[in-house]
């Protein structure tokens, strides 16, 4: 069995009266592709942002190689975690290069910085190509894939990912969800990831966890959840 890398011990996350997470438990390993599913409001990106250091935990834990952790973001990163929001965010204003050197801000060896970012561009090859141009000039395809290919220069042992097909259209969902797998084939880079498009995500992942109203109420493999009526129950609504 391999190591878990990072931890969730019944984390609570408050909004004021709103209780965002109620006593949420998630366990990436090494190595592990993990979704977080859920309809819309069940907390899924809130587990992210508590996890980076984004968003108030009221009571429970972030333990990362076993060991509690107080989240703070540019610590986080220097852990070995990375974080890419939802929406194509990316420095419109500087080219796809410039961002993905901002990526690297933690990396001080120049040559390595290189390296990184050459790797990062065999792995999106058309961001080769569009080097020199503007990321405000890019397709929300080519955008998405200059957010994650900023993720992974710092070579995260664990990588967030919040709904990185929001927007997009099918044939580019079906790219991003490639490009996804190829990073954790090629890195063995763990993976979390919120994401709306279920099918596309149960294809690529070894683990999902089902969230409704800030609680984990199903985790399993892929095969199990499908062939368990859950999906339905929770995104149709049919949940007792």
């Amino acid at each position: 069995m391999k190591e878990i890398f990072l931890e969730t011990k019944n984390i609570h996350v408050h909004y004021g009266g709103v209780h965002a997470l109620d006593g949420v438990d998630i366990a990436v390993r090494e190595g592990e592709m993990v979704a977080l599913m859920g309809p819309n409001g069940a907390g899924k990106s809130t587990v992210l942002k508590a996890v980076f250091g984004l968003a108030p935990i009221a009571s429970g834990e972030i333990l990362w190689h076993g060991s509690p952790v107080r989240p703070v973001s540019y610590e986080m990163v220097e852990r070995g975690v990375s974080f890419v929001p939802q929406g194509r965010r990316v420095f419109k204003y500087l080219t796809v290069e410039e961002n993905l050197e901002i990526g690297g801000i933690t990396v001080r060896d120049k040559k390595e910085l290189k390296r990184r970012i050459d790797e990062a561009m065999d792995i999106f090859p058309v961001l080769r190509h569009k080097r020199k141009h503007k990321s405000g000039e890019l397709s929300g395809g080519e955008q998405q894939m200059v957010a994650l290919a900023r993720g992974i220069i710092t070579d995260p042992k664990v990588l967030l990912l919040d709904e990185p097909s929001l927007g997009l259209a099918p044939k580019i969902v079906k790219e991003v969800f490639e490009k996804i797998k190829e990073i954790n084939e090629r890195h063995g880079t763990a993976i979390v990831v919120v994401e709306h498009n279920i099918k596309s995500l149960l294809e690529i992942v070894h683990r999902a966890y089902i969230l409704d109203k800030g609680k984990v109420i199903k985790e399993g493999e892929p095969s199990v959840l499908i062939t368990s009526g859950i999906l339905e129950k929770v995104f149709l609504g049919k949940l007792e």
